[in-house]
């Protein structure tokens, strides 16, 4: 099931998206004792997560809640560019989480394989078997990129594994992301995608025709699960409304 929705600002999208993090989080506490979710780096979310640190600290059982990674840089769990670090500085660190809450790829390895082997171990550890987030928060770049999962790159095919080393000839560099089978296996799926700058690839994604090579987050289609699109008015300008 796909939901399309359309804020008019960047703030009433934040606020809303936090919202249905805290919906949903609430529901899988509530349901199952905890609840597990991979959240999305870059500035996009940082907002959302500033919210759920400022306005829902006390209104959810952190303790309860278990954060890993879609995606992370090949650089130290430190660096500016670390989706850990902007996760740590905007959420983590103004919440009571439990000792094990965060679960980082070990980026502090040399061996790129070994950081996705490691980072694949911790997720059949922790869920026991193939993962099932209750959430997985994804941003969209202007390529058409999700996690760090862009064109042409090898992990598009990946049937198997489930956390890779991503070669990103672009960038001359590795990434790390979970593949499409985990995403498509989650509960939910949020894309939360602002800015007048992603208004193309919104359009691509959603309305154009699928080429998820050319285009990575076509391949995003949960299968016993709900997608949720949350798009500011800048970013959905190129989109027929009359679709959704």
């Amino acid at each position: 099931m796909r939901k399309i929705r359309v804020f008019e600002t960047p703030d009433e999208l934040n606020a809303a998206a936090a919202e249905l993090f805290f919906e949903i989080a609430e529901a899988a506490i509530s349901q199952r004792g905890q609840f597990a979710v991979a959240l999305s780096g870059g500035s996009t979310p940082a907002p959302v997560y500033k919210i759920l640190s400022e306005r829902y600290r006390s209104r959810l059982d952190w303790k309860s809640v278990f954060f890993f990674f879609g995606d992370e840089r090949n650089v130290p769990d430190d660096s500016p560019e670390s989706n850990y670090r902007m996760g740590n500085e905007a959420l983590f660190s103004a919440l009571p989480l439990h000792h094990d809450s965060v679960r980082a790829w070990p980026t502090w390895r040399e061996v790129p394989e070994k950081i996705a082997e490691d980072y694949a171990d911790e997720l059949d550890h922790f869920f026991r078997g193939f993962p099932r987030f209750d959430l997985i928060l994804l941003g969209l770049g202007t390529d058409c990129h999700t996690a760090s999962l862009f064109p042409q790159t090898s992990a598009l095919a990946e049937k198997e594994e489930i956390a890779v080393a991503n070669w990103v000839e672009k960038l001359s560099d590795f990434r790390f992301t979970l593949t499409f089978p985990l995403i498509n296996n989650a509960a939910n799926v949020v894309f939360i995608v602002s800015g007048k700058e992603k208004a193309e690839a919104a359009a691509q994604v959603l309305e154009g025709e699928f080429r998820p090579d050319e285009f990575p987050a076509q391949f995003v289609d949960p299968e016993n699960g709900t997608l949720y699109w949350l798009v500011d008015e800048a970013a959905a300008s190129l989109l027929n409304r009359n679709k959704f």
